[in-house]
């Protein structure tokens, strides 16, 4: 692994705060397996190193992490039941599951791939807080993360913005268009999907990908897969 990369890792996984899981550091009780901070930090290693090597162009970042979505599998809008889209996305990259038990789906994340499987061309995610805040006592919730935390992790979404240069930001929701804004990053506002947003989010993605309706499929219709990115570890290096 490049030592940019490793170095950003290391920083994040150094971030301790009050009421906030790090998935890169932190290992819960409940649900996850003895290594799973080691399998998270790989994974986001990895996914670093791909979208570099791949020249992706685009970024979406949204707002935080959440319990059953980026606190489990260390990726950004991705929940375990769509690890092997992910893989796909990025031609067969080995990210790994980091918890026992039953998969977890999240509706954003649901959203979100049905998507990115349309797609031309493979997107980096990111949030604009990278780890996962949750309400006092109770680490299976969600909440939005105070500005003194995304303060403490801003450097990381400048850092890998200098990483992967993309030419293109979507900023997922508000919060997360005010956010990457105050840090003086231009991007294109899209509706989050979740509280009612889903159908404003796909046609606005749609619109900005210049992307057909979806195909009607029949029972006679074989599963589309989306596209496919071969993405070769030995010739790109970072």
């Amino acid at each position: 692994m490049s030592a940019p990369t490793t170095r950003f890792v290391n920083d994040l996984v150094a971030v301790e705060l009050r009421d906030v899981f790090n998935p890169y550091a932190d290992r819960c009780g409940l649900h996850d397996l003895p290594d799973a901070p080691l399998r998270r930090r790989r994974n986001l290693e990895i996914s670093i190193k791909a979208a570099s090597g791949l020249g992706v162009s685009t970024m979406w970042v949204a707002r935080d992490l959440g319990y059953l979505g980026g606190r489990r599998t260390g990726l950004a809008l991705t929940d375990e039941a769509h690890l092997d889209a992910y893989r796909s996305l990025f031609g067969g990259l080995p990210v790994e599951r980091a918890t026992k038990g039953p998969i977890s789906r999240e509706r954003t994340a649901t959203t979100i791939w049905s998507l990115l499987r349309r797609l031309p061309e493979p997107v980096f995610l990111w949030n604009v807080f990278p780890l996962h805040p949750h309400d006092s006592g109770n680490p299976m919730s969600n909440r939005r993360h105070t500005a003194g935390e995304r303060g403490k992790c801003a450097v990381f979404l400048y850092r890998i913005m200098e990483m992967l240069t993309p030419d293109r930001v979507f900023a997922i929701g508000g919060d997360a268009h005010l956010a990457v804004g105050a840090l003086g990053i231009e991007a294109v506002q899209v509706r989050h999907p979740s509280y009612g947003g889903r159908n404003v989010f796909i046609r606005q993605i749609e619109a900005a990908y210049d992307l057909p309706p979806p195909v009607e499929r029949d029972l006679f219709t074989s599963r589309e897969t989306g596209p496919h990115f071969v993405h070769d570890p030995l010739k790109h290096q970072i």
